[in-house]
């Protein structure tokens, strides 16, 4: 099992687009909300960076306050003020609470069209969106960016069933589909965190709402069985000693990425992190309290195959 540093991998990787930008006395700025619930890890990074790199300011600003102080200068760098921004950490504008107003969105977009490094890009940014996930998923779509028949096969096995719900041929077959054996599936928006799903037999109620030009706004994904494994759930109020309960878990790899369309300069693993919630929850989200922060631990298997 390789060492999980992902505080230290990620805000390293924070520090050398920074020294890519090469303006010692730009900063790095943290995009937050106006309530931060996630405030703890937020933090953790913000401390790190002014701990191991003190040289190196890091300013948190919600897009608000970006859109009442920012402004692009002479050759598009962003100021704040009379401060220039190296690199933007976006914790917040995945969810459209976040753009309450125009301003909010004028904000984005001084950001985007700045010279600053963003993480993550809006590339980046969209491709962590359902609908272009779904989209990516098909294969002429995917022949677009990978010409190697071989790679394009192995890359289309990490994908599950990803099905559009727009109104044409292809979307009312997939709503047929979804009406006939919604167990099969989970219904997503474009939504980061949890408790924005439908899964199972709530699909077709759900479905039947909305119109067609809404559901076309959503997706249809085949559902996931993963492994089960046994252990304890440690929560406020639980039994002492807790339960052996049935959990799946999910484990995500942090990895850091620099660079533009022609040429990557950095690209490594930075960490991961492994949730875990009950086989029974839909939802497994950690600031949700619906999921559990975990720690692989890793055997040697019997099975060969």
């Amino acid at each position: 099992m390789p060492k999980n540093e992902a505080l230290a991998g990620l805000c390293d990787g924070m520090v050398k687009a920074w020294n890519i930008y090469n303006k010692p006395k730009s900063v790095i700025l943290f995009i937050i909300e106006d309530i931060s619930y996630n405030i703890c890890d937020q933090r953790f990074h913000e401390f790190y960076i002014r701990e191991t790199y003190p040289h190196i300011k890091v300013l948190r600003r919600t897009l608000t306050e970006v859109h009442k102080e920012g402004k692009l200068g002479q050759n598009k760098e962003l100021l704040l003020g009379n401060t220039e921004v190296a690199v933007i950490y976006f914790r917040a504008g995945y969810e459209p609470g976040h753009y309450p107003t125009q301003g909010e969105w004028d904000a984005r977009y001084l950001m985007e069209t700045s010279l600053a490094i963003k993480c993550p890009s809006i590339q980046y940014h969209l491709a962590g969106t359902k609908k272009v996930q779904q989209a990516l998923a098909q294969p002429a779509v995917l022949e677009r960016f990978i010409n190697d028949p071989e790679e394009m096969k192995a890359v289309g096995k990490i994908f599950t069933g990803l099905y559009s719900m727009d109104d044409n041929e292809v979307g009312n077959a997939n709503y047929e589909m979804a009406m006939r054996t919604p167990e099969k599936f989970v219904l997503k928006p474009q939504r980061e965190g949890g408790g924005n799903n439908v899964y199972g037999l709530d699909i077709p109620d759900a479905l039947k709402r909305m119109s067609r030009v809404e559901r076309s706004a959503w997706i249809l994904m085949d559902l996931i069985h993963p492994p089960l494994s046994q252990g304890y759930m440690i929560r406020p109020g639980s039994d002492v000693p807790p339960q052996i309960v049935d959990m799946v878990s999910e484990l995500g790899i942090f990895g850091v990425i620099i660079g533009d369309a022609d040429h990557i300069v950095h690209n490594y693993q930075a960490g991961h992190m492994l949730r875990t919630k009950l086989s029974t929850a839909n939802e497994g989200g950690v600031a949700a309290g619906l999921g559990a922060l975990d720690s692989p631990y890793l055997i040697d298997s019997d099975d060969e195959n």
